[in-house]
């Protein structure tokens, strides 16, 4: 950001520094004093702002206190200088004052100190200032005027250095995301753990000991992010072909935590997968994406993977699932549509229920009558082997999830 736009940022003072001119016999005692009062600033804001004590006390400190004895020295050459250009010094000014605020920005000193330390340095390089003119003689409207051109000056400084403050959390806080965005795809790419974490110390984010994948809807994600673990990773588009879906990556929600996730996200249409350790976060997005397909959750559902494993294992093969239930149901070639259908569910709902016609019934609304017929008749076409445990648990995989 070039100095002229920097200028436009802050906020212009009542009287501007550059367009006026104190005589040389008011300029001379000041710089002749100006180390002293150097000193008696920097030492001020060591002793009233905590945050400085201790970059001032070591190599750093050398550096602020030139900088605070350039600020000084600017300020006594801009108003020193009849007729000549004010620009280049106050921009030279302008400029160090933004590279210090983006600096403390840098270094995790907060505004708030930033602005005390800019507070204390004005009062006592002021008073220093306004001692000497007093004792140099000076008329009192000189010494009015001068206060005023000293305000002036620190009020442009401070308001470069806020610029300067805010414009380096604004860039480093856009890094950070995008830093946060590459670990995210990481996870879904399900790089080495060697890169992970090498990703996770360049964004700065501390790994939990697991992750838990969540698949939900790109406009829920934005609503739920909030009240989850501040280190949840988003990835929006994770999965190609769910276009709208979003992957939360959620940090330790194991254990008796996980009830109070179903609870926080009922009502969004989500999909919880498993927790895993958080560098094999990929293996549970990739539970989740299952779960999704085979029980998508709709009316604000929460769909827990856990409750979908039997379906999950059942179906990992597909065509051998197709395999499996074809042979199984080989008895049935026979039967024509709508009977073999009847009888298919009749025969399900008979496996799962070890045989109770009751509750096989209530199960199908049919009448318990209508259950003994339908089971009749398929004794006739499987015979013995409805009492074959090698065929019942075949019989029981192949029916395992209806009309796969």
């Amino acid at each position: 950001m070039s100095s002229e736009m920097r200028a436009d940022r802050v906020k212009q003072p009542v009287r501007d520094v550059r367009s006026y001119r104190l005589p040389t016999e008011v300029i001379d005692p000041l710089r002749h004093g100006l180390p002293k009062v150097s000193s008696q600033t920097i030492a001020a804001i060591i002793r009233e702002v905590p945050a400085y004590a201790e970059p001032f006390s070591g190599a750093l400190g050398h550096k602020i206190a030139r900088a605070v004895r350039a600020a000084l020295g600017t300020f006594l050459n801009l108003v020193s200088r009849p007729g000549a250009d004010p620009g280049t010094p106050m921009s030279s000014a302008i400029e160090a004052a933004y590279a210090l605020g983006r600096g403390e920005a840098r270094s995790g000193r907060s505004l708030d100190a930033l602005l005390a330390a800019y507070r204390v340095g004005a009062r006592v390089a002021w008073r220093g200032l306004a001692a000497i003119s007093v004792e140099a003689g000076q008329p009192a409207a000189t010494i009015a005027d001068f206060a005023e051109l000293v305000f002036a000056y620190i009020d442009e400084l401070s308001a470069a250095s806020v610029a300067g403050h805010a414009d380096e959390l604004a860039a480093s806080g856009r890094i950070r995301r995008r830093r946060l965005q590459e670990l995210a795809q990481a996870l879904v790419a399900g790089e080495p753990a060697h890169v992970l974490q090498g990703l996770a110390e360049q964004a700065e984010w501390t790994p939990p000991q697991s992750l838990t994948a969540l698949l939900l809807p790109e406009r829920a994600a934005r609503w739920v992010i909030d009240l989850l673990d501040p280190r949840t990773l988003q990835l929006a588009e994770a999965v190609p072909d769910m276009p709208g879906l979003t992957v939360l990556f959620v940090p330790d929600p194991q254990g008796c935590s996980r009830p109070t996730l179903n609870r926080l996200l009922t009502g969004h249409n989500v999909v919880i997968g498993p927790a895993r350790p958080w560098t094999e976060a990929r293996s549970s997005l990739d539970r989740a994406v299952r779960v999704h397909r085979l029980s998508p959750p709709d009316g604000g559902a929460v769909t827990d993977t856990e409750d979908h494993l039997a379906a999950v294992v059942v179906t990992a093969d597909p065509s051998a699932l197709a395999d499996l239930r074809a042979w199984a149901l080989t008895p049935l070639a026979g039967e024509r549509g709508t009977a073999a259908a009847k009888l298919v569910e009749t025969l399900r709902s008979w496996l799962l229920h070890h045989g109770r016609r009751e509750d096989v019934a209530a199960e199908l609304f049919v009448h318990p009558q209508t259950v003994r017929y339908r089971m009749a008749r398929l004794r006739e076409l499987y015979g013995d082997r409805l009492r074959d445990p090698q065929w019942v648990l075949a019989l029981t995989i192949a029916l395992a999830i209806p009309d796969a």
